[in-house]
C-alpha cells in the first residue's frame, strides 16, 4: 500500500504489484474483522473473545499466518519504489512528498478518525459517543490504530534519506553493481538471522507491547524487508525472481505453516517446551520467531511471481481498487466498527459473520474511498 506505487507514470507501473497491493489492503480488513469474531490481537472492538472454539482456532490460525507475512511485504513493496523516488524527487521534495502522505494521513486518523473509531466501539458498551469523544479530545489521546505503518515508514524513509546523503557525500552516487537474485542459502540465513532477531526483540518488547503505537517485536522482519526492497530495486529483483526460488520457498511456507500449532499443543502437554509465544526466553517464542520469516518468504515470494504474471494490465474492478488502496486502508477501521456493531444482536456463527462483515465492510470501504478521491485536496494526498 505504498503510497507512490500508483503516482508513477504508465511506462514504470508494474500493474501486477498493484494488483497485490490492493489485495494485501483487502487481506487487511478481513485480517482486523477476524479479531472482531475471535482470533487474538489488538482491535478497537471485539464481539467475540479468544475462546479456544473451532472457529476462534482457525481464525487464530488465519492471523498468525497474515502477520508472519502481510505487513512485511508492504514493507518490501516501499522499500522497492524508494530509491528512484529518492533520485526523481530529490531530498527536498522527497522529505515533502513523504510528510505531505504519510504524515497528514497519521495526523488525521490520530485525532480525528481514530477517535472517532473508539468512541464508536464503546458504544457497543453502553457509552455514548459524543461523551467518549469529547473525552478523547480533552485527553488529548493520539490513537494511531493501523496508521502505525505511515508512522513506520516516515522513520524508514527518514533513514533511506540519511543513507542517500552519506553516499552522496562519500561518494556523489551509489554504487549499484549488478547482484544476482539471493540464493537458497543467502535467503535460510536471512530467515534464520531475522527469527533470532525478532527473539532477541521480544525479550524487551514482547508481541503486543508497543511505543507510540508501533509493536517493536515485529520489527525485525519489516526492517529487513524494507531494507531489502531498496536493495532490490536496482536490480529490478521483484520483476525476476527465478521460478526455482518460489518453488523452494512456497514448499517451505507450506510445511511450516503447521509446524506452529503442532508445537503449541506439544508445549501444553510437555512444560518444558511451553511458554508463551508473545516473548521470553522459551521454546515458544524462540519456534513463533523462527517460523514467521520461514512462512514470510515463501508466501512473499509466490504472490510476487504469481500477481506478476497473472496481472500484465488491470481490467475491471482491479483498476480503481488499486487507486484506493492507500485511502481504503486509511478510512476501513471505523466503517468496520459500524458494520460489526450492526450486526452484533443477529445470532450466526463466529465464521459466517467474519465473512459477511468482513465483505461488506471491503465493498463500503471500496465505495467511500472513491467518494473521498473526488476531492481533489484529497486526491492530492492519497
Amino acid at each position: 500500500m505504498e503510497p507512490d506505487m500508483h503516482k508513477a507514470s504508465p511506462a514504470q507501473r508494474n500493474r501486477g504489484l498493484d494488483a497485490l497491493r490492493g489485495s494485501l489492503t483487502l487481506l487487511v480488513l478481513l485480517h482486523h474483522t477476524a479479531l472482531t469474531y475471535g482470533a487474538p490481537g489488538a482491535w478497537f472492538y471485539r464481539e467475540i473473545a479468544p475462546d479456544g472454539s473451532p472457529s476462534s482456532l482457525l481464525l487464530t490460525l488465519f492471523v498468525a499466518v497474515n502477520q508472519a507475512f502481510f505487513m512485511g511485504l508492504f514493507f518490501l513493496l516501499a522499500g522497492y519504489f524508494t530509491p528512484a523516488s529518492l533520485r526523481a524527487k530529490g531530498v527536498a521534495r522527497f522529505s515533502r512528498d513523504r510528510l505531505r502522505r504519510l504524515g497528514l494521513p497519521l495526523l488525521a486518523f490520530g485525532l480525528v478518525l481514530g477517535p472517532v473509531t473508539v468512541a464508536l466501539a464503546q458504544t457497543g458498551r453502553g457509552r455514548p459517543f459524543l461523551d467518549t469523544l469529547l473525552a478523547l479530545w480533552r485527553q488529548l489521546r493520539f490513537v494511531e490504530g493501523p496508521l502505525w505503518f505511515a508512522e513506520a515508514l516516515l522513520i524508514f524513509s527518514a533513514a533511506a534519506l540519511l543513507w542517500h546523503l552519506t553516499v552522496r557525500h562519500k561518494g556523489g552516487v551509489a554504487q549499484t553493481e549488478d547482484r544476482t537474485f539471493p540464493s537458497n542459502r543467502a535467503l535460510a540465513a536471512a530467515a534464520i538471522g531475522t527469527g533470532l532477531a525478532a527473539f532477541g526483540l521480544r525479550l524487551w518488547w514482547p508481541v503486543g507491547t508497543e511505543i507510540w503505537g508501533l509493536q517493536l517485536g515485529y520489527f525485525a522482519g519489516y526492517t529487513v524487508l524494507f531494507v531489502t526492497g531498496c536493495l532490490a530495486a536496482d536490480q529490478n529483483w521483484l520483476e525476476r525472481i527465478p521460478p526455482v526460488r518460489v518453488r523452494l520457498w512456497s514448499r517451505v511456507a507450506l510445511i511450516c505453516i503447521p509446524v506452529l500449532p503442532l508445537g503449541i499443543l506439544l508445549g501444553a502437554q510437555w512444560p518444558a517446551l511451553g511458554g508463551p509465544t508473545e516473548g521470553g526466553v522459551n521454546a515458544q517464542a524462540l519456534l513463533y520467531a523462527l517460523w514467521e520469516p520461514l512462512v514470510a518468504w515463501g508466501i512473499i515470494l509466490w504472490l510476487l511471481a504469481f500477481y506478476q504474471r497473472r496481472f500484465p494490465r488491470l481490467d475491471g474492478l482491479w483498476r480503481p481498487l488499486a487507486a484506493r488502496a492507500y485511502t481504503i486502508y486509511i478510512i476501513h477501521p471505523p466503517v468496520l466498527v459500524v458494520v460489526a456493531l450492526a450486526g452484533r444482536d443477529i445470532a450466526a456463527p463466529a465464521l459466517l459473520k467474519f465473512g459477511v462483515t468482513g465483505l461488506a465492510t471491503c465493498a463500503i470501504s471500496f465505495s467511500l474511498a472513491g467518494l473521498i478521491l473526488r476531492i481533489p485536496a484529497a486526491r492530492r494526498i492519497l
